[in-house]
């Protein structure tokens, strides 16, 4: 696996975090699922930034998604 796939990884599962932190916060419940998803997403963010030579910025992002998404549809 190359850090591009754990950072898309990461990327998908903070994104998922934010309705699941907005469904429990409106509902009155632990953000016990959000606070996992989150957890999860930056580790893997921050797991692919020390896996690559250079550091990601925000500009590497969208390619990162078009070489992960490009490897499943071969």
């Amino acid at each position: 696996m190359d850090s591009d796939f754990y950072l898309v990884s990461g990327v998908i599962l903070l994104a998922l975090s934010l309705p699941s932190f907005l469904n429990a916060f409106t509902h009155g419940r632990r953000f016990r699922l959000a606070s996992i998803l989150a957890v999860a997403g930056l580790g893997m963010v921050v797991f692919a930034n020390h896996q690559r030579i250079g550091s990601y910025t925000i500009q590497d992002v969208p390619p990162a998604f078009v070489r992960v998404f490009g490897q499943f549809w071969r």
